[in-house]
């Protein structure tokens, strides 16, 4: 071994303590996530962390724990800085969608160094995805095709309702649509559970189409009734229950009827996967 490199594989149990280490990061990146109040964020981290490092561990025999110096040295570079930000935050935005994978690319580089990156670029493609939301804000805006979709809703349900850009109109009352409520968060992170299915349950082609199509579908559609609810709420002049679906913890509700719609999409199609190949089995016999 060169005098250069530090091999993790020396270390008396190397696996326990990436373990331990990784586990102590995750707990302190979801604490502040916690600390910042954004229960949406804080639900889907903690699920793609929890999915991802049963990933990692269920392959760990077969990873190269080898890391250079300098990759080992720019790995803890990466989380001290990550853990000094944390604890002199003052005010939250980019960096608690970006610290999940900055955590991640810190870790890999501390177990693997920058040659072992790739058996890791799946997981952290996948946790990328959470940040996706915040850096295409300024440029990705739905905002406009959910208020249209919404204006659908409504109009199918049978109220009166009108539309002039992003603002809907209804006969008592308004709401406009943001960039904040257009659901573009909801469905990068339900595309994200997406592939997370995708990298657990390989499919073929098709599927690996089809499923991140309808995980942005289903929020799509999910976020617009909230909306649509949201405007029949001022349209009723109910401003607190109009407040607690929008910042509350009702917001969250929507998110939760998206995920479990979409898990039982997925239960569904993983059913009628096993029935295929059963039946593919037997009629080969």
């Amino acid at each position: 071994m060169k005098a250069s490199q530090f091999t993790v594989s020396q270390l008396k149990y190397p696996q326990i303590w990436l373990l331990a280490i990784g586990a102590g990061l995750i707990a302190i990146n979801l604490a502040v996530l916690w600390k910042a109040n954004n229960s949406s964020l804080l639900g889907m981290t903690f699920l793609f962390w929890a999915a991802i490092s049963s990933l990692v561990w269920e392959k760990r025999y077969s990873l190269n724990l080898e890391s250079e110096i300098f990759s080992s040295f720019f790995g803890l570079t990466l989380i001290a800085l990550l853990l000094i930000k944390s604890i002199s935050l003052t005010s939250f935005g980019v960096f608690l969608y970006l610290s999940p994978v900055i955590l991640a690319i810190g870790l890999a580089l501390l177990a693997s160094g920058f040659k072992g990156l790739k058996q890791y670029k799946a997981e952290l493609f996948i946790l990328f995805f959470l940040s996706l939301p915040k850096l295409l804000s300024s440029w990705l805006d739905i905002s406009l095709l959910t208020a249209k979709f919404t204006t659908l809703i409504l109009w199918y349900t049978g109220f009166e309702v009108a539309r002039n850009g992003t603002l809907i109109y209804l006969p008592t009352g308004s709401v406009e649509v943001y960039s904040g409520c257009s659901g573009i968060e909801l469905i990068f992170q339900l595309v994200g559970l997406a592939l997370l299915f995708l990298l657990m349950f390989p499919q073929n082609l098709k599927y690996k189409i089809l499923i991140p199509f309808v995980a942005g579908t289903l929020a799509f559609i999910v976020n617009a009734l909230r909306v649509a609810l949201m405007a029949i709420l001022v349209a009723q002049g109910h401003m607190e229950v109009f407040d607690y679906w929008h910042e509350g913890d009702g917001s969250l509700v929507f998110s939760l009827i998206a995920v479990l719609l979409f898990g039982l999409f997925c239960w569904f199609h993983l059913g009628r996967s096993e029935l295929r190949n059963k039946d593919a089995t037997e009629s080969s016999k």
